[in-house]
């Protein structure tokens, strides 16, 4: 389980209270948690099909760009024409749904319905990079194209934390992140 000072950082990330968190699934280089594993149900039993939740708003923007570039599309491309990366990806889909099951039946809920076994596309393209990554950062190894996305993205802890470690109210009522203090200095 999460500790009281990870979820106020990550609910600073989000802008909104954090659902269904079940653990730091991976924390930044700056120390923050950046991917959280949520329960596959919320606690009103509506279905959450993202297991590892991309949560640092400056891996999501370095994300977002390289997904822009094309290259989701140019992934799937590849999974037609390299049965070895198929296969890679195949696996990395099973482990995806294993691990989400698991944490089903750790929880006493029902597993999601088959319409949602999926996430970021897996396996038959690639739909979000977001969610890959996530993946590849909980369980380093697993997910080649989370492993190639997170390869090619920049450091984006380089010029320090998305958001204050314990955040304090910055005087107008709201929570000021990392990126307002940099405005700032």
């Amino acid at each position: 389980m999460t500790d009281k000072a990870d979820l106020e950082a990550v609910e600073a990330q989000l802008g909104r209270e954090p659902r269904g968190v079940r653990a730091v699934a991976h924390r930044c280089p700056c120390g923050l948690p950046d991917v959280v594993e949520t329960a596959p149900r919320l606690p009103d039993g509506s279905p959450f099909p993202t297991l590892f939740y991309l949560t640092c708003p400056k891996a999501a923007s370095a994300i977002g760009t390289l997904e822009a570039s094309g290259l989701m599309r140019s992934m799937t491309e590849r999974l037609a024409v390299d049965p070895g990366l198929a296969e890679r990806y195949a696996a990395a889909h099973q482990d995806y749904l294993d691990r989400r099951n698991a944490a089903a039946r750790e929880a006493g809920v029902e597993p999601l319905p088959a319409g949602m076994q999926s996430a970021g596309g897996m396996p038959g393209r690639v739909k979000c990079l977001h969610a890959l990554v996530g993946h590849e950062l909980a369980v380093p190894g697993v997910n080649p194209f989370g492993r190639e996305a997170l390869d090619a993205l920049p450091e984006w802890w380089g010029s320090g934390p998305c958001v204050l470690a314990s955040p304090e109210p910055d005087g107008r009522g709201e929570t000021a992140t990392g990126m307002d203090l940099q405005e700032e200095q």
